[in-house]
């Protein structure tokens, strides 16, 4: 239990049976009146956002999630197996939970997953991945129409716009938030 007077950004409260992360928060002291906090609200499970007003000193239930680094091993079947990199333990994901983030997921993929009472709640990638292009187009020289990018398939099976000069088999960097490229990989 904490007081509102002690949100802080980030921290994930427990309200009414869901969780909500503190994406921000206002102390307001208005002339008339009490003192109350003005907070936004994300969802954790379906990213939806609320804004949501507290009175000053309001006891909050806080949510303890323990965020482990884990390793992507393996598919099976429509789930994903981690294993925890401290204590070798492995996890079953369902694909529901890893979302978005499978697209940009290969074996031995490094990963964080919040864990809320032992129930794996999302993952968190890395800001980028590297990822071998196993389909391209040859770019020709001097065609400028298009912006200077061109479709290409990576390993995972997603398609990303890169820019003319990437062959087949070469390595780039892929932005893990909006699948955008973000140069070659040394």
């Amino acid at each position: 239990m904490a007081t509102t007077n002690d949100l802080k950004n980030g921290m994930t409260l427990d309200i009414e049976g869901q969780l909500w992360t503190v994406v921000e928060f206002q102390h307001v002291k208005p002339g008339k009146g009490p003192a109350f906090v003005r907070t936004k609200l994300k969802q954790v499970l379906t990213g939806k956002v609320v804004d949501k007003t507290f009175n000053a000193g309001v006891k909050v239930d806080v949510a303890i999630l323990e965020k482990r680094e884990m390793n992507f091993l393996y598919k099976e079947g429509e789930d994903f197996v981690f294993m925890d990199n401290k204590t070798f333990d492995q996890m079953t994901i369902s694909t529901a939970t890893v979302g978005e983030s499978a697209r940009y997921m290969l074996e031995n993929t490094e990963a964080i997953v919040a864990i809320h009472e032992n129930n794996p709640l999302y993952i968190e990638l890395p800001a980028s991945v590297t990822l071998t292009v196993t389909y391209t187009e040859p770019g020709l020289q001097g065609d400028r129409s298009s912006g200077g990018t061109k479709p290409a398939t990576v390993e995972t099976g997603i398609e990303i716009q890169v820019p003319l000069f990437i062959k087949q088999d070469e390595k780039v960097l892929v932005d893990t938030r909006d699948g955008s490229y973000l140069g070659r990989a040394n």
